[in-house]
């Protein structure tokens, strides 16, 4: 199985991109791993936040292939632990998925047309990060996962 974090804009701290490349390279040791930024649209300022949202979810849906497995980060999405997510993770592996695709949206959500082709919605937490901050806890997270599925000590209960 592969895993692709779709992200919608690059991120504008060189501190959060660092620490997304530490955890990257830590991904590779475990899973087939992609992370693609999407570039933001341009003039995205000027348009509606429902346009936004479509002209985002159309270069979403351009990334996925019918047989991908696709779920998004979604603050009304499933909550998990590391533990469970880490089952999660052994799950969908079992199942013999080719690529699981987690994706981070803008800063206003998905378009009706993502929420129809997804699989499921995940949430890291009730509370609100930036969309930046996002990518960072969920490959960390992926991380932490496979420590978990493989009793390293990483995570610790």
């Amino acid at each position: 199985m592969q895993i692709t974090v779709l992200a919608i804009g690059k991120t504008d701290s060189k501190e959060l991109t660092e620490l997304i490349s530490i955890y990257e390279k830590r991904l590779e040791h475990y899973i087939k791993f992609r992370f693609v930024v999407i570039p933001d649209l341009r003039n995205g300022k000027n348009l509606s936040e429902k346009l936004q949202k479509e002209k985002e979810g159309e270069l979403i849906l351009n990334h996925i292939q019918s047989s991908d497995v696709l779920f998004l980060l979604d603050e009304n999405g499933k909550q998990f632990s590391s533990l469970e997510f880490s089952q999660f993770l052994q799950k969908k592996m079992n199942s013999g998925i080719k690529n699981l695709v987690l994706v981070v949206g803008g800063p206003y959500g998905f378009s009706t047309a993502v929420y129809q082709r997804c699989n499921g919605q995940l949430s890291l937490s009730r509370m609100t990060f930036s969309h930046q901050m996002v990518r960072l806890f969920l490959i960390e997270q992926l991380y932490r996962g496979f420590t978990i599925l493989r009793n390293e000590p990483y995570h610790h209960q």
